[in-house]
């Protein structure tokens, strides 16, 4: 015993000889002796990775699990040594990976919460820290974080480190590691017992005034979940009214970077969870969000106005949560209910992140080809994807040189696969679909879609191959829709991207007819929304998605009408059908609330979406008027729908005052066409008084168009 105590070469040999006693011990009594000397040599750190897996070989976990169970200790010794002994043999396994992971430690997890619960006193110290050894071996292994968040550990160590006791420190960063890999589930679990830490924790940074503030800065984002917004808990909006005060006084001092850096990633992190509802409105709110803003724009233009490679490599982290930041920016400078900015700091801000943004194009235009894969370059193009997607008269020039790049980029990620988005940027108060990892695309669509609109940008996107890009995207998205379950649910990222497309091909078909004749890739598109139509009216919770690709599938229709695709196929006849339902469902006649008659209106199905979709249904009337004389199988269909008689019956009972020209309009370009392209809709169109109809609503052309033999 002495020679293994002085850590001596005979403390070795000692150590074997004790591992022989305990495979071959004959009672309890020469066990425990030789296991006496065994944890006294573990405890002393002698212990290699050889050692341990013999002491393991030799004993199991059948002996440190009885020893956890056992009663009365031996005369003379402390109660709970039967206990200290089983936590230190454990303790040393764990140091093991496979035996940290193995189902006779993990269902040990009670074991370990019961100690840390328990009172602290000094000769159980070791136990203690036995126990946070035990778990932070669990934690780094595959199934550890599922049990012991499912076990109570997020509990026990919250009290343990609100205790101040023993370890409490190791309690806290703990707790740190197991909400960096499975924060929704501590939450969902243990919400009480973690806004107790969060409250004690913003309390401290509220108070603190040395060094401890700014390591609170780098603690406290942990404890903001994304999964759970505080702003809908009193606790929890108190917690972030006193981390929003301690940022307020940090950022409006004089600050070193190193002590800056911290309070901007802080400010992004509750950016991130809880959008901008942590500031408080009022005066003092608006100064701190555009102080907020503008340090994070300074901190950007700092860094890539002229960037040494050393010292970015450095600042990408501050730099990225800077992004976070000015797309919060963007988002207020834009708000228009309730906003927190008057409109004198949202022009200076705006001045400000477009100086900000001009930087982020500068280093974008730096970045090299074997620099694609960094993360920082996909949050740079996504932070730049924000500003296009809303400011789209500042930088026209510089954006204008950079969409080669930009194309060539989204491109590369898109087809490679690209794992390069692992710096944290998370969406502004939007809802997160299945996004790619490599969907640089995503963030860029906006973008694109007003520059699509414009001459010059839109012939450079077309010059980089940027509309079979876009279909290819189009195709990939459509699949990841039809197989997201069709329970109604918030808008996913994948819908609005489809949304967006739908924005930019309509664009292009609009104002590019030409370059849509000649690219087989809007061929290509149009077979994919010839497909994608009738499954999306079958599935509910999509009109406004349906609406844009009903809408640009008739426009694309008149100009392909060639096409082998268009002519009489079975997935034609099915898309037409479905355009019809869309269009001819739109309207109904309801009561005017001031008078006894009929007046037209939205149909229910249809209000809650109108506003999104009420260009593009009179968009999509206008085109299917164009189709009609085109497509020989569109009259019959609709005379086999019916819709002639239901829309001359609609406007037989309604009162002429409830419509307005332009739904007069779009209704007489569809019953002109369909009496110019078929004698059968003519002879409805006429057995249902169409002539008179025609005179009442001012329908002139349809008059006319009546009144020729």
């Amino acid at each position: 015993f002495p020679a293994m105590a002085s850590g001596s070469g005979d403390g070795h040999a000692t150590l074997k000889r004790c591992l022989g006693v305990l495979r071959d011990a004959r009672n309890d009594s020469e066990q425990f002796a030789a296991l006496l000397l065994v944890t006294k040599a573990v405890r002393a750190g002698e212990v290699d990775a050889k050692t341990r897996r013999q002491i393991f070989d030799a004993i199991g976990f059948t002996f440190p699990t009885r020893l956890l169970i056992s009663g009365q200790p031996p005369p003379g010794c402390p109660p709970h040594t039967f206990r200290a002994l089983g936590l230190t043999l454990l303790a040393c396994f764990c140091t093991d990976p496979q035996l940290a992971g193995h189902s006779q430690v993990l269902n040990k997890i009670p074991t370990f919460n019961e100690v840390l619960l328990s009172p602290c006193s000094p000769d159980s110290t070791s136990m203690v820290d036995d126990v946070y050894q035990c778990l932070s071996a669990v934690l780094a292994t595959a199934r550890g974080p599922r049990e012991l968040v499912a076990k109570g550990t997020v509990s026990a160590l919250c009290q343990a480190y609100l205790s101040g006791g023993h370890g409490s420190d190791r309690a806290l960063t703990l707790l740190l590691g197991l909400l960096a890999v499975a924060e929704a589930r501590c939450w969902q679990r243990d919400t009480p017992q973690l806004l107790a830490v969060l409250s004690k924790l913003s309390g401290d940074f509220l108070r603190a005034e040395d060094m401890t503030k700014f390591e609170l800065c780098e603690v406290l984002p942990h404890f903001i979940p994304v999964s759970a917004p505080l702003t809908q808990d009193s606790q929890g909006s108190e917690c972030l009214h006193r981390v929003y005060k301690g940022l307020a006084d940090i950022l409006g001092s004089k600050l070193s970077q190193s002590q800056r850096d911290p309070a901007l990633k802080l400010a992004a992190g509750l950016v991130q969870a809880c959008g901008a509802e942590w500031i408080p409105a009022g005066s003092a709110g608006s100064k701190f969000l555009a102080l907020l803003v503008n340090l994070a724009c300074v901190e950007v233009r700092l860094t890539l106005e002229e960037p040494d490679p050393v010292e970015l490599e450095g600042k990408k982290e501050v730099v990225t949560a800077c992004y976070v930041l000015m797309e919060m920016g963007i988002q207020e400078c834009l708000r228009e209910e309730n906003p927190l900015l008057d409109e004198v700091q949202k022009v200076q801000l705006m001045r400000i992140m477009e100086e900000a943004f001009g930087a982020v194009i500068f280093y974008l235009r730096q970045v090299k080809q074997e620099d694609l894969q960094d993360p920082f370059v996909f949050a740079s193009v996504r932070v730049l994807g924000a500003w296009m997607a809303e400011e789209t008269s500042s930088l026209k020039q510089e954006i204008c040189e950079l969409l080669p790049f930009l194309v060539h980029y989204a491109r590369k990620l898109f087809k490679e696969g690209s794992p390069a988005v692992s710096l944290p940027q998370a969406e502004l108060g939007s809802t997160e679909g299945p996004a790619l990892p490599q969907d640089a695309l995503r963030f860029l669509l906006p973008g694109f879609c007003h520059l699509t609109a414009e001459d010059r940008p839109r012939a450079i996107l077309v010059s980089q191959g940027a509309p079979a890009l876009l279909c290819e995207y189009f195709l990939h998205q459509w699949e990841l829709l039809s197989s997201e379950p069709t329970a109604p649910a918030p808008l996913t990222s994948t819908e609005m991207s489809l949304q967006t497309l739908c924005g930019i091909f309509l664009n292009l078909v609009v104002t590019a007819p030409d370059l849509v004749r000649q690219d087989k890739t809007f061929s290509s598109l149009m077979d994919v929304l010839l497909k994608s139509l009738p499954l999306l009216l079958a599935r509910e919770h999509h009109l406004v998605l349906a609406a844009n690709v009903a809408t640009l599938g008739l426009m694309l229709a008149r100009i392909l009408a060639g096409s082998a695709a268009l002519q009489e196929t079975q997935s034609a006849k099915e898309f037409f059908g479905a355009t019809l339902r869309f269009l001819s469902q739109a309207h109904t006649a309801r009561t005017d609330p001031g008078s006894d008659s009929l007046a037209v209106a939205v149909s229910p199905a249809y209000t809650s979406a109108w506003d999104d979709i009420q260009e593009l249904w009179f968009l999509g009337m206008q085109a299917l008027a164009d189709c009609i004389p085109l497509f020989p199988c569109l009259p019959p269909a609709v005379l086999r729908a019916r819709w002639l008689e239901e829309l001359l019956e609609l406007l037989s009972r309604v009162s002429p005052a409830s419509l307005d020209f332009e739904l007069i309009a779009a209704f007489q370009g569809v019953l002109v066409a369909l009496a110019r392209a078929s004698e059968p809709c003519r002879d409805v169109i006429l057995a249902h008084h169409g002539t008179e109809w025609a005179n009442l609503y001012g329908m002139a052309a349809l008059e006319q168009c009546l009144a020729e033999q």
